[in-house]
């Protein structure tokens, strides 16, 4: 599955995909047998007819859902209840959170930043998916999305303009090798291991890192021209 694991850049910083070897073209159906399988996570088929053709880049998308931060745009659970089964060989996968992990969802550069941060620290961080719409997704604890004011709250960060967010129960994220129309497939910055598919971090480990990251790029972005180069 190491097709599915891309590379990503901070800078001179090169983050390569840990542990790839294989080359070979994994299907969405190879993939949702590996993820329930090998992994026991939930996954269900997508419904691409079912939402709006995803365009531009790294701007949130419009998805019939509502949500302007919907990691699976336009492709929410096919009809028949959202019930686990395996896509076809060129369908697309979707994680439901809030079952076996919650998901971070924060600005790529902002996750890039932290990520080389926590790792450094020695930080024992989970799998992370890296979506074509510019953001980087870290799988977490279960129930982080219902705890997530409190935990901001508790850093300190409760009263910030943060864009980071945290999907939970009843919310899907895209999983490799998914393709988002327009942009490009999802894929894997960090892969799933055996130390933390079951047992994903728990959010407070990486919070504050990441919500320190997310302030700081919105910060320079803000910054006028003159004063951020």
């Amino acid at each position: 599955m190491d097709n599915l694991f891309g590379e990503l850049r901070l800078g001179h910083l090169r983050l390569a995909p840990l542990g790839a070897r294989r080359r070979t073209k994994v299907t969405a159906s190879q993939a949702a047998a590996e993820y329930t399988g090998r992994w026991g996570w939930a996954v269900v088929t997508g419904d691409p007819a079912a939402g709006t053709p995803v365009t531009g880049t790294a701007a949130p998308t419009r998805c019939p859902c509502g949500s302007p931060r919907c990691a699976a745009p336009g492709l929410h659970p096919a009809p028949g209840g959202g019930r686990a089964r395996a896509p076809r060989a060129e369908g697309s996968v979707l994680f439901p959170t809030g079952r076996a992990f919650d998901v971070l969802d924060v600005p790529e550069q902002a996750g890039l930043q932290a990520l080389v941060r926590l790792e450094r620290m020695g930080t024992q961080v989970g799998p992370v998916l890296a979506a074509p719409t510019g953001r980087l997704q870290f799988l977490v604890a279960a129930g982080t999305a219902r705890r997530l004011p409190d935990l901001l709250y508790r850093m300190g960060w409760d009263d910030a303009a943060l864009d980071l967010t945290c999907h939970g129960e009843g919310s899907y994220v895209a999983a490799p090798p998914t393709v988002l129309d327009g942009l490009g497939p999802v894929r894997w910055l960090r892969r799933p291991t055996r130390d933390n598919a079951g047992c994903p971090p728990e959010a407070r480990l990486l919070l504050g890192t990441l919500a320190y990251a997310c302030h700081r790029s919105r910060e320079r972005t803000a910054e006028p021209a003159w004063m951020a180069s």
